[in-house]
């Protein structure tokens, strides 16, 4: 009887074990996914050592293993803080500010950003200043971002290496929209 007893009761925990795993990776793989900041590239915005989770499912998550997405709620905007595999490394993941969509002209001209020849007027990228470095920052150069591809900043412009560097972010790549900081505690915020 208690031999019986016992192996019902390891029977259920073991496949509320192997439910719990499998629960554990759709969340991971399709809705959200945590990261932890290992630079101050992102800085004031993220700090190192901040974690934070990543929304899949916003930009619409990839299907493992297949070459399909679900659909997306929203499309990228300017201003959303992205997550995205490393465009050099495609082992890596990085986190930066996105300033250019497909199709658009970007030039970096008194610590600012315009776009098609306008000044972007959100406080998210109005407030800092940023820096001409890199290939494609250069001072009085223009950027032509390709269709289906992202210009990416970090908020920490003189200690960030991103797209004025490497170069452009391609849309497969995208892997979310960062949205809440929840450790250490006392940094719990909303991401903006």
């Amino acid at each position: 009887m208690e031999k019986e007893k016992i192996k019902r009761i390891s029977k259920e925990w073991f496949d509320a074990g192997i439910f719990a795993l499998v629960l554990f990776l759709i969340i991971r793989a399709f809705v959200v996914q945590a990261f932890k900041i290992p630079t101050g590239s992102m800085r004031p915005t993220l700090k190192e050592g901040d974690m934070l989770l990543v929304s899949k499912f916003w930009y619409g998550a990839k299907i493992p293993f297949t070459g399909f997405s679900l659909p997306a709620v929203s499309e990228p905007k300017r201003g959303d803080v992205i997550v995205f595999l490393y465009p050099v490394d495609k082992k890596r993941d990085f986190i930066k500010r996105l300033i250019g969509l497909g199709g658009e002209t970007i030039e970096i001209k008194d610590g600012k950003i315009y776009v098609n020849g306008r000044v972007v007027d959100d406080p998210r990228i109005t407030s800092r200043f940023y820096y001409n470095r890199g290939p494609y920052g250069s001072e009085g150069e223009k950027i032509q971002v390709p269709e289906d591809s992202y210009f990416v900043l970090g908020d920490n412009s003189g200690s960030s290496h991103d797209s004025r560097f490497w170069g452009f972010v391609p849309k497969k790549y995208l892997i979310g929209n960062a949205f809440v900081i929840y450790w250490p505690p006392n940094r719990l915020r909303l991401i903006k």
